[in-house]
């Protein structure tokens, strides 16, 4: 099934991620990690491109899991770090798997690098118009609540993003961001930019304060005073800090519903315990359909 068809209605949808080991032999380990999120009948399971690109099997390996276990999977593809041939080869070896659904991405520059030469596309909207052109996949992308680390400001990030939907971006996935404000400023903007494909909100549920350095450099996202007066309380006892970072995701969560927001992508960190709180949380509200004549 297309992604881009379930996101399309006007029901709430709640995708959870995970991503591939980076050694073979964890494989089949990390096939419990699915069974356990899929079992929480997610609207569809992204698996990532992980290490750097080079183990692009695993990828493959753990969406078939997700597929078999009856959830759509949506399979992360870069191409920064691969030949446009490779790319090929990977959609073809995604296709014959049954794999549909794909989140095209740049990925990372390796460091101390710079943007590679010869057969290799620059930017996410290349791969787009590459894997739309070749067809058969519904082909999704990442946008940036607060524009992307890299960008000069958000009005040239936000112009970059329209590239990418013009080049035939299906439907959008947002970097995590943590004060609800700031997805609903961003969808304002962009919908005047005539951006108007679905777009996921991403939601991480910050369970360890170990993460949140890592989260802030990754991301770019402004952590507000209140989640750091949530890690400044309970950032040194482990269950607590745990027990507060699912709440307040699932107050963020709670909040965009109630917004119309009605499609979540949740960033579980391969955290299945996780995901199954926040979907205990949320319960009913999940399955809440919305006023009649609402969006």
């Amino acid at each position: 099934m297309q992604i881009v068809t379930l996101l399309q209605d006007s029901r709430v949808h709640l995708s959870c991620e995970i991503f591939p080991p980076k050694e073979s032999a964890r494989v089949e380990a990390f096939k419990q990690v699915v069974h356990d999120i899929a079992a929480l009948r997610p609207a569809y399971v992204s698996v990532t491109y992980g290490a750097a690109g080079n183990t692009p099997q695993f990828t493959r390996e753990l969406a078939q899991a997700v597929q078999a276990a009856g959830v759509p999977a949506l399979a992360h593809l870069t191409c920064i770090n691969d030949t446009v041939s490779k790319i090929g080869d990977v959609l073809g070896d995604l296709e014959a798997a049954g794999v549909t659904n794909v989140l095209a991405l740049r990925g990372d520059i390796p460091e101390g690098m710079g943007f590679p030469q010869g057969d290799h596309f620059e930017h996410a909207a290349e791969l787009v118009a590459y894997v739309k052109q070749r067809g058969g996949f519904c082909v999704g992308a990442a946008c940036y609540p607060e524009g992307h680390p890299e960008a000069g400001n958000r009005a040239a990030d936000l112009d970059h993003l329209k590239q990418k939907v013009d080049a035939g971006v299906d439907f959008l996935t947002t970097q995590m961001f943590f004060d609800n404000a700031t997805l609903y400023n961003f969808m304002y903007r962009a919908l005047n930019a005539g951006i108007t494909v679905p777009i996921g909100a991403g939601v991480m549920p910050v369970v360890n304060a170990k993460q949140i350095k890592r989260i802030a450099a990754l991301s770019g996202a402004t952590l507000p005073a209140r989640f750091w007066s949530i890690v400044d309380r309970f950032g040194a006892d482990p269950a607590a800090m745990r027990q507060a970072g699912v709440a307040y995701a699932t107050e963020q969560i709670i909040d965009l519903i109630a917004n119309g927001v009605n499609n979540i992508h949740l960033y579980t960190m391969n955290r299945a315990d996780v995901a199954q709180d926040v979907f205990r949380n949320l319960g009913s509200i999940i399955s809440t359909q919305p006023p009649q004549g609402a969006q």
